[in-house]
């Protein structure tokens, strides 16, 4: 991507912003900085050479080339899906919001409205797919303990892929029952953790983490320093979230389950699930670490389609 200089460092600022002072996580700075940095690159092909020199104008055809599939940053032919661009265009807002705020510069985007998008409720499994899924580990391989462990806590807890694989050691309380993690903002939270999940856990700390650090000691070149996460991949390393992923769908394949199945439909299967059986929805969103109770409400909306499904199936006159 050719990208002006003075475009790249305004970029730069914004990105400092989000990680110092908004406390927004790698992950999610590094969104904004793949988005805007690509909103760049099209700037400087229409000879745009700083965020000052960007008009009303160029926000607007940048978006209609985005909803359109014309402009093609990496591979041609890209499609963009509606949420996709929504986010794009969220970025590319927070940024010109920033610059008129810490540099006085004109906001070109400040009368595109967000786009709306239809809300989708979230897939969560059902408790014979919950079962299926969570018994697919099996218990004579170091891995094996481990998958079972992971999958238990994700059902068991409704953490995150990334709070997971951050979860540090005595970050579990085994006596008490409760883990401790840090999500979105750098916020710590507590969340109960069931007898079935702790078992699991306990079983993996015992026998299968020690075999996995073996495995790391073997490795030629390998990093002495031991990690701190409690769960590892086959080679002894942090497990990262896309070995993660791999993990939740090479399990859930076995349970011929859908393809849809990844570490979140866990998450929202333990909301569901707990909404289901009469948890109050205040205890549900501060398990899930969500700010705000409308993010948590979604969970709602499919009890409530739950119950339809329930009503048409049995009712003779439904």
């Amino acid at each position: 991507m050719n990208i002006p200089p003075a475009l790249e460092n305004e970029i730069q600022e914004f990105i400092d912003h989000t990680r110092v002072e908004r406390g927004f996580s790698e992950n999610t700075s590094s969104a904004y900085m793949r988005d805007l940095m690509q909103y760049a690159a099209w700037l400087g092909s229409e000879g745009v050479l700083s965020a000052r020199a960007i008009s009303p104008a160029h926000v607007l055809r940048y978006a209609h080339e985005l909803r359109s599939a014309h402009y093609n940053p990496a591979t041609k032919g890209k499609i963009y899906s509606p949420p996709s661009v929504a986010r794009k265009l969220a970025s590319i807002r927070s940024w010109h919001r920033f610059l008129a705020r810490e540099k006085e510069y004109p906001d070109p985007a400040a009368k595109m409205e967000a786009a709306r998008l239809p809300q989708r409720l979230p897939r969560v499994l059902g408790m014979d797919q919950v079962r299926a899924l969570l018994a697919s580990p099996k218990s004579d391989s170091p891995s094996g303990v481990r998958d079972k462990a992971i999958l238990e806590l994700l059902y068991s807890s409704g953490l995150r892929a990334s709070e997971l694989c951050d979860l540090r050691e005595g970050a579990i309380d085994m006596k008490a029952g409760f883990v401790r993690c840090t999500g979105k903002g750098d916020k710590e939270r507590m969340i109960p953790v069931g007898e079935t999940a702790r078992a699991a856990i306990e079983n993996y700390l015992q026998f299968s983490r020690p075999k996995l650090l073996e495995n790391r000691s073997a490795k030629k070149g390998a990093n002495r320093r031991l990690p701190t996460v409690i769960f590892l991949g086959d080679e002894g390393q942090p497990m990262s979230r896309a070995t993660l992923y791999q993990m939740v769908r090479l399990h859930a394949d076995r349970a011929a389950l859908p393809d849809w199945v990844t570490p979140h439909t866990l998450r929202h299967s333990f909301a569901t699930h707990l909404l289901q059986n009469g948890a109050d929805l205040r205890a549900i969103q501060e398990m899930l670490g969500h700010v705000d109770i409308a993010t948590t409400q979604i969970y709602t909306h499919v009890e409530t389609q739950h119950l339809r499904k329930s009503y048409q199936k049995a009712h003779p006159r439904a």
